[in-house]
């Protein structure tokens, strides 16, 4: 499962390792590996658990094998905390995604809107609405131009 190329960091020194689990964030998989992201450095990391691209952006718990020569060692993944923020899971073969306030598609000059209020806005420069069964528009009121 490969993803956008993120390479580890070489240039900086490896600080010294504190000697309990630290948190970095998931941010690519490569070859089974992960990259993790840990005080603004992108380490390559092994992993005792089997990494899914929805993971990704998520918090890993981390160790660090034999000191610090293996380098970061993924030992679990944190759940995100409710109402923290936007959330993405796969769950089967539907994808949810939540925030609390205001959920945002955007490409381009594209964009799909979901407020917390209940209204989905939907704006491009061309808008196509196209079925092979009905297409109804139902609401307390249409307007239409």
């Amino acid at each position: 499962m490969s993803t956008a190329k993120v390479r580890p960091s070489r240039a900086r020194k490896a600080r010294p390792r504190p000697p309990g689990p630290t948190v970095g964030r998931l941010v690519a998989i490569e070859a089974g590996r992960g990259l993790v992201e840990i005080d603004g450095r992108v380490e390559q990391a092994r992993t005792v658990i089997l990494l899914k691209a929805a993971d990704l952006g998520r918090e890993a718990l981390l160790v660090f094998a034999e000191g610090d020569t293996q380098g970061p060692v993924i030992i679990g993944l944190l759940e995100p905390v409710a109402g923290a923020g936007p959330v993405a899971r796969l769950d089967g073969g539907r994808l949810v995604v939540s925030a609390e306030r205001e959920v945002v598609f955007e490409c381009g000059e594209a964009s799909i809107t979901l407020t917390r209020a209940g209204k989905v806005l939907i704006r491009g420069t061309y808008v196509l609405s196209r079925s092979s069964g009905v297409n109804r528009i139902k609401g307390g009121s249409v307007q239409i131009n």
